[in-house]
C-alpha cells in the first residue's frame, strides 16, 4: 500500500469556503455540474475565480472560446435543472453542494470531490465517524456472519457504517448496522432499485439510515458509474474493511480509492485456496491492516479520533460558519491568449503537475489556474486529481 498523507492534513483542516446559496444560486450551480466539460476541479475553480455560478454560467462561453472550442459550449438549459430540482424533492431527495455547510466534511477535503450529492434519510450520520465495510457479491456464509459481527460490534462502538448496497457482503453490512446508523451510496438515482430484491432494505434506509448518490433522480447505473459510487464510499469514512474479495473483484477498487485517500485499509484473511479470498489475502500482502475482530480496527482508528476529540469536536472543524460566496478572486494582469500560450507550450501528453507548469512559465499560480479553465471548459485537457493535468490526445 502507498504510504498515507498525514491524518490531521486528511481530517482537521477545512474543506473551503461555506457558502449560503440562495435557490437562484443552487439553481445555477446544478446548472454548471451539468454543463460540458465541467468537471469537480472546473466547478471549484470557476465558483472561486467568479464569486458563485451565476457569474461563471455568464462568463462560461467566453472561457471555452478563449481556450479553443472549435464550437460553443453547451449549457445545460434552466428548465432542464427545474426539471431535475423538482423531481428530486417530489421523491424526497435533497441536493447538497460541495460548497455548502451539510456538504459531508470528510468528503469535502478529498481531492476533487463531487461537486454535488443527492441525500435521503438522516443526513447527521454524514457527520459521524464513519467507517466501510465491502466485499464479494457471492460472499461465503462464514464472510456473511462475520461481517453481521463487525458491522453490529462498529456500530455499538459508535461508528456509522458504509456499503454501496450491493449483494451479499454489503446487504449483510447494512442490515446489521441499521439501528446504529448506515450509509448506502448508490450507483444510479436515488429513486432507482438496485438489485431490485434490496427495494426493502433501501425503503428502510431511506427511512433510518441515508442514501447517498452522485448521480440524478431517475439513472439506472451503468458500469462506470459503481466506481465512482466506490469512491464516494472511500471518500466518506476513515477506513475500509474488505471482507471477502476475488483476484479481480470491483470491490478492490474501492480499497485502492481508499489508499490513494490516505483511509486504512483493513482485510479480513482467507484459505488461501478460496478464490474468494485472493483479493483479501493479496491486499495483506501489499500492507493492509489484518484483522479478524472489531477491536483490531478501533485499536487502529482510536488514535485518529482521539485527534479529533483534541481539536474540539469534529463538528465544529468541519463545518465553519457559513458566508456568502467569497468575492471574485482579481485576475492577474497578463493577456490572456499569451497566457494560454505559455501553458499550452508546457503541457504535453504525459501528466504534468500545475507546480511545474508555473514555475516553467514565469506566470502566476492563478494565471495558469484560470488558462487551464479555459483549456479544460474547451476539452483539450485531462486533469489527474487537482494537481495533474496533459493534453487530451487526439
Amino acid at each position: 500500500m502507498a504510504p498515507k498523507p498525514d491524518q490531521a492534513e486528511l481530517f482537521g483542516t477545512s474543506p473551503g469556503p461555506i457558502a449560503k446559496l440562495s435557490q437562484e444560486e443552487r439553481l445555477a450551480c446544478l446548472r454548471l455540474i451539468r454543463s460540458e466539460n465541467v468537471g469537480p476541479v472546473t466547478f471549484r475553480d470557476l465558483i472561486s475565480y467568479y464569486g458563485g455560478a451565476t457569474k461563471a454560467l455568464e462568463i462560461l462561453p467566453t472561457l471555452s472560446r478563449r481556450g479553443g472550442a472549435g464550437r460553443p459550449i453547451r449549457i445545460c438549459p434552466k428548465s432542464d435543472a427545474e426539471r431535475e430540482l423538482a423531481t428530486a424533492e417530489r421523491i424526497g431527495a435533497v441536493p447538497v453542494f460541495a460548497v455548502e455547510r451539510d456538504y459531508p466534511p470528510v468528503l469535502a477535503r478529498i481531492d476533487a470531490p463531487p461537486p454535488m450529492l443527492y441525500l435521503k434519510g438522516r443526513r447527521d450520520l454524514l457527520n459521524e465517524p464513519a467507517i466501510a465495510i465491502v466485499g464479494s457479491r457471492q460472499c461465503s456464509a462464514a464472510g456473511t456472519q462475520l461481517t453481521k459481527q463487525f458491522a453490529s460490534e462498529l456500530s455499538d462502538t459508535g461508528f456509522v457504517v458504509v456499503s454501496g448496497l450491493a449483494r451479499g457482503i454489503d446487504r449483510a453490512a447494512h442490515e446489521a448496522s441499521i439501528r446504529g446508523g448506515t450509509v448506502a451510496v448508490l450507483g444510479g438515482g436515488i429513486d432507482w432499485i438496485y438489485p431490485p430484491e434490496h427495494a426493502e432494505l433501501q425503503a428502510r434506509i431511506a427511512a433510518e439510515g441515508c442514501l447517498v448518490t452522485e448521480r440524478p433522480p431517475g439513472l439506472q447505473p451503468r458500469d462506470k458509474d459503481f466506481p465512482r459510487r466506490n469512491r464516494i464510499i472511500a471518500g466518506l469514512v476513515y477506513g475500509v474493511i474488505v471482507v471477502e474479495a476475488a483476484a479481480r473483484s470491483g470491490t478492490l477498487i474501492t480499497a485502492r480509492f481508499a489508499n490513494e485517500l490516505g483511509r486504512e485499509v483493513f482485510a479480513v484473511p482467507g484459505h488461501p485456496l478460496d478464490p474468494r479470498a485472493e483479493g483479501t489475502n493479496r491486499l495483506i500482502k501489499n500492507g493492509a491492516t489484518l484483522v479478524t475482530e472489531a477491536a483490531d480496527i478501533v485499536d487502529v482508528l482510536r488514535p485518529i479520533l482521539g485527534l479529533q476529540e483534541r481539536r474540539s469536536g469534529y463538528a465544529d472543524q468541519a463545518h465553519p460558519e457559513p458566508e456568502d460566496f467569497p468575492p471574485p478572486a482579481p485576475l492577474a494582469d497578463v493577456a490572456p491568449e499569451d497566457a494560454l500560450k505559455a501553458v499550452l507550450t508546457a503541457l504535453g501528453p504525459a501528466p504534468v503537475a500545475i507546480d511545474a507548469i508555473t514555475r516553467q512559465t514565469g506566470l502566476s499560480v492563478q494565471t495558469v489556474q484560470i488558462a487551464l479553465l479555459e483549456l479544460d471548459l474547451a476539452g483539450r485537457i485531462e486533469r489527474q486529481g487537482q494537481s495533474l493535468v496533459a493534453l487530451r490526445g487526439p
